[in-house]
Formats: C-alpha cells, structure tokens, sequence
C-alpha cells in the first residue's frame, strides 16, 4: 500500500497538478499545445473544431477524460484566467461571471499567435522527447519557451501533499528582469522587484501594499491583497453610485454580485439601495447605487471588508525542477529560466551544426567534381552502370589542397586527406552523379562556390555559439528582445503603497456639519458650507424638509469625526460618530434614529442627544448629570461612556416602571433643576457633598427630588450658578429686573404686569435695592424658563425665581395648579432665548408656534396665561423650544461653528417628551 501510494503520488506531482519551471506548463497544457502544432492548428490557418483538438490529444499523448482536456484548453483561451493567452477560441469560451464555455462540438479553437514563442524550434532538437503513453508517438518533455512562461502566466494546481499557486506578471517586466539577470548574476532580490514591481493579473484591480510582495518573491511563500478598481460616480442629479471596472483575479462577477446582495439584505452593508451589472464588451461595468443619505467612501469600505472586492491571492511558487518539486523565488525562477534556455540554444546549435555539416559535406564533393570535371566525365562516361560509375569515383585521388579548410571546417572523419589528396565519398560520389548538367555551368559553379562559403560561416557561427557562453547569451538577449516587442503589454494591475486595511473613518474628511433632529425622530447632518453666509434680516435657507407638521427641535454644528451619544428612555447609550448620520441636503428630512441605533424596544425612545469634545483629553473634565421620572439623578465622568459597544451600554440602572428622562453635561458647581407633572421644582448645586461624582454607570443614583405619589419629574435642565450673597441678594436683583423691564417697555403696573411679583411679596419693602454695577455682574447667569401646562397655559421666569435648596427635597411651587381649567400637570419646563420660538403638540396631533417674546414674564408662584387654546377633552403632551429655518440663519450657523472641540454645554434637547413621536 505505502508504494503504490507513493508511485500515486509521484504520478500526480510529476505528471499532472505541478508545472515545469522551464516552460511554465502542466503535462496536459503542454499536450494540447504541441498536439495542436504537430497537426497544423497554428495561429496562420483556419480554426478547428474543439472537438478534434481534444481528440487528437486524447489519443496521441492524454489518456485522460475528454472534459479534462477540453477545460484546461479552455483555460488558455481565456483572456480573465491568462495574462498572454496562447490558445484563439472562436464561440462561447466561459465569462468572467463563471459562465460554463459551449460544448467541444460547438467552439472552435487554433493557437494563437503568442504561443509561436513557446514551441519555435521544437523541430530543431531544441528539447528532449521521449515516447508516448502507448509508445506510438514521441511527444516533447518540454517546450522550448522563450520567455519565462511560469512567470507570466502563472499556475495553479493541487498535488498530493502540496500545492501550487503563482500570480501572473506582465510579460514586458518578466522579460526586462530576465535580461538584467542575464547582464548581473549576482543581482538582488531589490533590484529585481524595479523590473518587477509586482504580479499583473489580466482582470487589472490594485495590489494593496508591498510587503506581501517582498516576502513572496524572497522565500516562495506569501499573500498579496487586491483590492477591485471602482470609482464614485453621479449618475443623475444628486444620486451616486459605486461603479466597479476590474474585479480582483479569479473573483466571481455573479457570485459577488449575489454576495453584496445577500449582504445588504442582512444589513451588514447598509447604504446601498441597488445593484446590477452593466457589463458589455466595451468593458466591465458593475453599479451599485447608493442610498441618498449613504456616503459613498464608507459603503465602498465596507465592500471591501466584506465581499471578495478586496481579497488576497496566496503564493506558493512550487514547480518542478527537473522532475523534482521545489520552492522557487523569483530569482530562482529567472535563473531557472536562463539556464534552460541556454541549453535549448546550445541544442539548436548543433542541430543546425549537424546539418550544416552534412550540406558542407555534399558541397565539398561537388565542388571537387567541378575542379576535375573532364577526369569526372571521362569516368562516369566509361562506367557501365551508376553503381560501378559511383565505385570509380570513389576510388580516385583528388588534389585536397583547394578544399583543405573546409576539410577542417566541416570536420567529416570520412574525407581523410592522405599524401595531399582525398577520396570522395558514397554520399559525394550520389551527389555528383546526381548533379544534373546545367549545374556546370559557370554561373551554378559559382553559386556552389558561395554557397559553400556561406555554409562555412553558419558552422564557424554555430562552433562559437557552442564555445562562447558569452555568444550564447547575447543571442539570448537578441530573442528575449524580440518577444519583448511583439508581446509588448501595458501593465493592467496598479500597485498601491497604502495596506488596504483603513477604517471607515479614515476615508472621511474632516469637515463641519450641521447635525438637525426632528420632533419625529429624524435625523440628517448637512454640510456646513451648504449654508451660505447671508446678512442679519436675510430670508435664511431651509434646514429641513417638512413631512407633514414634523420640525427641527435639535440642531448643533460638530465635525465629522466627533462622537454623539444617544440616551434611551430605557437607560441605554448609544454611540456614533457625526460621520455615521446620514447626509442630506438642507430640504431633506433625513433618517429615523431608531434605524440607526440597533436594539431599541418597541417603546424605547431617545431622551437625550450630546455631542462630545473631539479631544478625549478633556473628557475626564467634563461631568454627565442623569434624572429619572422617579426624581433619581446621578452624576459621572464623561470618560465612563467612553467604550461603548455597537448595540449600547446600560447608562443607567433604572427601577421597574421607572424611565430615563433627560441626560445633561455639566461642569462643577452648576445647579441642577429639576420640574415635576405636579408644578413642583428643585434646583440644588452640583458639589461633590451635593451629587458626588458615581464610579459606574450601573446604580439607579440618589434622590434629587421627593415626589408625592403620582408625580414625576418631567424635565432636567442645567443651570449657571450665580455667586449671591445671600437670599435678599436674590429678591433684589429680580425687584430690579421687573423694573427694568417695565421702565424699557414704558408702561405702569397693569393687572397682567401684577402678576410679575417677588415671591415674599409682603417681605419686598425691606429688601434693599440692587447697585448697578453688581445687577451687571448677576445678570449673565440669568436664563429664562418656559412652563408648559397640560391645557396650554404657561409662563417665562427668570431661573433667579427659584432658590438654590439642598438634594432631595420637595422643592417649590413651578406652577400653580390649583385652577384645573388652567392646568392639570405641567407638560415642560426648559430655557428658552428671547427671538426664539416655541412649539407645543396635543393628543390629537395639532400643533402651534409661537414666539417666545409674546408668553408673560411672570414669578413662579404665577398660573401663567394661555398659550394654546385647546378643545374639550384635549391635552397638550409636549412642548419644546424650535430651531427651523428662520432661526437656523446661515450667519448665525457660520458664527456657531467651533473652531477645534465643540463645547458639550452647548443647546441640548431639553425634554424627554422632545423626540417622543
């Protein structure tokens, strides 16, 4: 069992899956081109039916099955699979989509011209032969190839217990390498790769890197990534598509195609909205359309991480070497090559000696028989028949004397020239009688004469080609050179020094954007030069479109690569890079955030959205404050959301039937301020004795407020906080705030203005009066409230109306609720700025804007005025502050822009309510 095993194995190595480095070829593919010359289906005659070529192969030297032979042929006529194809298919050969060729009975093939270079002078003893399967035949052990054909082509083949796989290379620089190894034998592996840079597939693509390259070329082993050659194209207004033109050797157009499909289908490639082949004999054509809000570069990434786009073709340059397998490098291949060719030019020359020889042999005896013509016609006149006639001359004596160097030339152990004169003998003596007489003639002596010169000088040619090596290898040079020319092939392949393993963000530029959210959940960032700079009063541009009665409540400028976390009403964060947001124009409405994010329940929706410094140094500066309808808030370091998986981290730990309401950034020392459904209100200072800093992110926090049963915490804001002597410091400097307002608006205490009190109305006559200069120094620590009810009634209060208290308790009152037809529970409360408008939404989906100048500054104690009239058994559930078109000018867009890090304290969305659909 183990020898015949082995003799199986051999068999197979030598015989069948292994290419001889000398020509390049396996056993079958050296079969079929020498069966197709040996019968005359050369590149100058007609084709031939399939067919016949597969039979006469299979019959004179490959016992083997039929359909074996027919797709090896196939192979070499396919322009995808050879780098110089060597066999001229005419019909259905295959496609590069993996399309099986027509059967043998209806293509037709002949070799093609290419191949000439691989079996010139196959006649002329260049190659050793040795018999057939069946001892009928004799058929070449190998082809005499003038150019490095394992190289060029390449191979592939499994054996037993090995393998091959070598890349194909253009001809031109194989050829260049050849000729400079022929110039240096001691050139490096350096100074080959200038020659040959790199493999060149016939499907073309881009080689990714060239360390593979090096480590293949030096040991015989390696990987070389290929990436596909594809370019972002517009095809109609404002769509894009990728559009592929070369695909990576041996890669499947359908099977990729079919592939990214799946892929998209599985959403593990997303932004592509169709794909189709537009492939035709102009060239190959594959579109893939991109979705309007995908970015091309990163869809295009994508592919390449995930379909054979990119992939890497394994090297093991494993041939024979003189029927023994071996690793080769590339200098070894080249080496082999010379040798070899060496020697087929040292076979061909003493073939054509021995020819040359035996013309020269011939010519001497005419040329003796022309110097002594009468002595020769006198003797073939008296003899009596040819044979005694042939007899005769060769029994007389010749002056050696005018043939003497030639003698000596031609080197013929017959033509012995004894005592100055020399026998002819039996071939010149047939020659001679063979002579017809015209040829006695002074014009045909003198041809004779020439030709016997020129005989004389092709064997001095062919003795020196057999004694100077350096001969030999300048003819070398000489046929290399000229299949250079004919096979003169641009390179197909590209060669790029980046690795081709970059991320998604590396291929995005940095840029500004302008990322906007809507009341319904959508989201979109917009270049920021897409909104021209325009004066103060212009019209603006319009920063969304609108789908029904959706508006823009979020907006902020970030760049490209700053990240944005997403806070859920179940407690999760979610994290993406500005980047990742879909881009749209300024009228386009964008995506759905629930689209983006992955995992979001059925009732799960963002509370929250912060964009983040880009500098993660300044992380573990910055603090997150979180608050729970349940009144729980917690505070923690940026930095603890800093690794966040895919599908979200927990942010919060909540108890059952509580939710995440709202998540701000902070800095030390600001005042948090929470409101309550039931017109209740806390602020407290943010201190580590206060709300000390948590060290994980699973707890449920510590009391910030003490609900009454059935309210909850509807709104977190954060607020400056003021540096106040004391409380009266506080009343003061609203007494002086309410008096400036009705000095600059001119008008005296009017009913509604009655309602603009201090809240220790009766304490208001002791409390002294507020210095100018220290009114200025309190007065940018001002914000302004809006309180929403539930029956569209609401209020502006200055945040100086609510006093800083400690963590934990009721609070004070933020809306009176005592007049239900005024309000049952307060719906908001958040910051607004004077310019600003305001939007609220009811049950029944109507919604009303109003401008923030227009709602009553009042105390907190006050019910407000309304807002919105609602109808009977409706009830407003949202309110939140608006940045549309009007507002989001492009000047004031151009003046918000960070110049390096965006300040995370920046306009946030200020309700849970303000992304709730």
């Amino acid at each position: 069992m183990r020898s015949s095993y082995l003799d199986y194995a051999m068999s197979v190595i030598v015989s069948r899956a292994l290419p001889d480095v000398r020509d390049g070829l396996k056993p079958v593919h050296r079969r079929i081109l020498y069966a197709m010359k040996d019968s005359g289906v050369t590149a100058d005659k007609p084709y031939r039916k399939s067919a016949r070529v597969v039979g006469e192969v299979m019959g004179k030297f490959h016992p083997h099955g039929d359909s074996a032979i027919y797709d090896a042929m196939v192979r070499l006529a396919q322009s995808w699979s050879m780098r110089v194809m060597l066999i001229d298919g005419q019909g259905n050969f295959g496609s590069v989509d993996g399309d099986s060729p027509a059967a043998m009975r209806y293509t037709e093939a002949r070799l093609a011209k290419s191949s000439s270079w691989l079996l010139d002078d196959i006649e002329r003893n260049t190659v050793p032969f040795r018999p057939n399967y069946d001892d009928t035949e004799q058929e070449p052990e190998v082809l005499p190839a003038s150019y490095p054909n394992l190289l060029v082509n390449g191979a592939e083949g499994i054996a037993v217990g090995m393998a091959t796989r070598i890349p194909p290379h253009n001809p031109v620089e194989v050829i260049d390498a050849t000729l400079a190894l022929i110039d240096n034998p001691e050139i490096s592996l350096e100074e080959l790769m200038t020659y040959v840079p790199a493999p060149d597939f016939p499907t073309g693509g881009i080689i990714m890197g060239r360390s593979g390259i090096r480590k293949a070329y030096a040991t015989g082993k390696g990987s070389i990534p290929v990436r596909a050659r594809a370019s972002i194209e517009e095809i109609r207004k404002d769509r894009f598509a990728i559009v592929v033109t070369e695909i990576p050797y041996q890669v499947n157009k359908a099977v990729l195609q079919e592939k990214i499909g799946e892929l998209v289908k599985e959403k593990v490639i997303e932004g592509i909205s169709d794909i189709r082949d537009e492939s035709s004999r102009q060239g190959m054509r594959l579109v893939i359309e991109l979705k309007r809000d995908a970015t091309g570069d990163v869809v295009l990434n994508q592919l390449f991480r995930h379909t054979q786009l990119q992939s890497s073709f394994p090297v093991n340059m494993v041939a024979l070497d003189a029927g023994t397998p071996r690793i080769f490098t590339l200098k070894d291949v080249l080496e082999a090559f010379v040798k070899f060719r060496e020697e087929v030019i040292q076979r061909r020359a003493r073939f054509d000696l021995g020819k040359a020889r035996d013309r020269g042999h011939l010519l001497i005896g005419l040329a003796l028989a022309i110097a002594n013509i009468d002595r020769v016609i006198a003797i073939i006149r008296n003899a009596p028949n040819p044979t005694e006639a042939r007899a005769s001359l060769m029994a007389q004596e010749f002056p050696a004397e005018d043939v003497r160097a030639l003698l000596e030339l031609v080197d013929d152990e017959n033509n012995k020239i004894i005592d100055g004169n020399v026998h002819l003998t039996e071939a010149q003596a047939r020659g001679i009688l063979e002579l017809r007489l015209h040829r006695l003639t002074g014009l045909e002596r003198d041809k004779i004469v020439s030709e016997l010169d020129d005989i004389a000088a092709q064997i001095r040619e062919f003795l020196l080609i057999l004694k100077d090596r350096e001969h030999r290898l300048s003819i070398m040079r000489e046929e290399l050179g000229n299949v250079r020319n004919a096979l003169n092939y641009k390179r197909s392949t590209e060669i790029s020094d980046a690795l081709g393993d970059e991320s998604d963000e590396s291929l995005i530029e940095p840029a500004l954007m302008v990322v906007t959210i809507t009341r319904e959940g959508f989201v979109k960032r917009t270049p920021l030069e897409e909104f021209r700079l325009q004066n103060r009063g212009g019209r603006g541009k319009t920063a969304a479109g609108r789908r029904g009665d959706d508006v823009i409540i979020r907006s902020f400028n970030a760049h490209t690569h700053q990240w944005v976390l997403f806070f859920t009403s179940a407690g999760q964060v979610h994290q993406m890079k500005v980047w990742r947001l879909p881009e749209a124009s300024p009228t386009s409405k964008g995506r759905a955030i629930v689209n983006l994010l992955p995992g979001l329940a059925e009732d799960e929706h963002i509370t929250a959205v912060l964009p983040l410094p880009q500098d993660e140094d300044l992380w573990d500066d910055l603090h997150l404050v979180f608050a729970t309808a349940s009144g729980n808030v917690r505070r923690n370091r940026l930095s603890d959301f800093s690794n966040i998986r895919s599908t979200g981290i927990i942010a919060m730990k909540l108890d059952e039937g509580d939710s995440l309401i709202g998540v701000r950034t902070c800095h030390p020392n600001e005042d948090l301020f929470l409101a309550t459904k039931n017109g209740r209100a806390i602020r407290f200072q943010i201190t580590d004795s206060n709300l000390r800093v948590f060290a994980g992110r699973n707890s449920t926090g510590v009391r910030g407020i003490r609900l009454d049963e059935g309210d909850k915490v509807v709104s977190l804001v954060v607020l400056p906080h003021p540096e106040l002597k004391n409380n009266d410091e506080r009343l003061a400097y609203l007494k002086e705030a309410s008096a400036r307002r009705r000095l600059l608006a001119g008008v005296s205490e009017s009913e509604e203005e009655n309602e603009e009190i201090l809240e220790e109305d009766e304490d208001s006559d002791r409390i002294e009066a507020l210095s100018a200069e220290r009114f200025e120094e309190l007065s940018p620590d001002e914000r302004w409230l809006l309180i929403v009810t539930d029956q569209g009634f609401g209020r502006r209060s200055s945040s100086y109306d609510y006093a800083t208290k400690g963590r934990g308790g009721k609070g004070v009152q933020n809306m009176s609720l005592q007049n239900k037809a005024r309000g049952k529970a307060v719906v908001a409360t958040f910051p607004v700025r004077a310019g600003g408008d305001a939007m609220m939404v009811t049950d029944t989906g109507r919604l009303i804007r109003m401008p923030v100048d227009q709602v009553s500054i009042m105390s907190r104690m006050a019910s407000g005025v309304r807002l919105f009239n609602v109808d009977e058994g409706e009830t407003v559930i949202s309110a939140f502050k608006v940045q549309e078109e009007d507002q989001n000018n492009e000047e004031d867009i151009a003046e918000a822009a960070p110049q390096e890090t965006m300040p995370v304290s920046e306009p946030e969305i200020e309700d849970a309510e303000d992304l709730e659909d």
